[in-house]
């Protein structure tokens, strides 16, 4: 996705989102459809609301070292988020001009695992003996995003990615990903008035035959009403383990945020609302189902 400023980050995040986009078809098809029903003229007209990457939370990974990246080229670390079931923690960053999307970086709390799934886990992320983000000029934009398609350890075997999966989805997503964008956001209330809110733009999806994540309903709603979200199945991917054995796999999906106007600012004209005056951050809630967008669970719906 294109951006306004020509900054080393908007040229990371264009690289990223064109990896991105190759390996998740709905990217285009959605993107395609927009146009031919006049959302927007082209891709460079939709407004990317967050991105957001998985992390382990081990030695040398996690947030700690993940996070350099964006707090290095102006982004501002925000709220902090648990989710005590699926044993994550998160954080999301304010960017510092408004062409740029937020981010959202979670990590799996490895020690809270079975001992089990922990020595799977470390058998991979221990060849990973010093921060790897250290090794990088932060300022290169090639070499930033030659990282996020590092492969950081060594292939995982079949049979350790599904005993991950079996006690954490999100930890057998990583294994095998590592750093690819886990999804990007489209920005819906910013869309013309025929397709602002989430049900209208839900229906076109749906009428194109994008399958959504239905964990806790299709639209997930903050507490205060003002965030609502919902997001696509992941497109599968086959993946190539170790031994050469291959298995269809969940890959990455999209999302589709609607941030409401607060309430002192109600009264003004849609074309007068500025991103400042909408709600901002995210919710524990919504972004515990959102997760699930890779899930078996939701994965055999398609």
């Amino acid at each position: 996705m294109k951006f306004s400023t020509n900054s080393t980050m908007t040229k990371i995040l264009d690289e990223l989102f064109s990896t991105y986009s190759e390996r998740v078809p709905n990217v285009r098809k959605i993107t395609s459809e927009m146009v031919k029903n006049g959302m927007v003229k082209d891709q460079n007209e939709i407004i990317n609301d967050h991105v957001a990457f998985r992390t382990m939370g081990v030695k040398n990974l996690g947030i700690n070292s993940f996070e350099k990246i964006f707090l290095a080229h102006g982004y501002e670390k925000r709220d902090f988020f648990h989710f005590k079931v699926k044993k994550l923690d998160a954080y999301w960053y304010a960017p510092p001009t408004h062409d740029l999307p937020r981010i959202f970086i979670s990590e799996l709390k490895v020690d809270l695992l079975s001992k089990k799934v922990r020595k799977i886990i470390r058998k991979y992320t221990d060849s990973v003996i010093s921060d790897p983000v250290d090794q990088i000029n932060l300022n290169d934009a090639e070499a930033v995003s030659r990282f996020f398609q590092n492969t950081f350890w060594e292939l995982p075997s079949i049979e350790d990615y599904e005993a991950l999966l079996a006690e954490s989805e999100y930890a057998a997503w990583v294994i095998y990903n590592r750093y690819y964008l886990n999804h990007y956001t489209i920005s819906v209330h910013d869309l013309p008035d025929a397709y602002c809110s989430l049900e209208r733009f839900n229906e076109f999806l749906k009428s194109i035959g994008i399958v959504l994540n239905s964990s806790g309903g299709e639209i997930k709603i903050s507490k205060d009403k003002l965030l609502r979200q919902s997001s696509s199945v992941a497109n599968k991917i086959i993946a190539n383990f170790s031994g050469n054995e291959t298995r269809e796999i969940a890959g990455s999906y999209v999302e589709f945020a609607e941030r409401g106007v607060l309430q002192q600012f109600t009264h003004l004209p849609k074309s007068e609302i500025t991103r400042e005056q909408r709600r901002e951050g995210f919710e524990t809630g919504n972004a515990d189902r959102i997760f699930e967008s890779t899930f078996t669970s939701q994965l055999k719906k398609k």
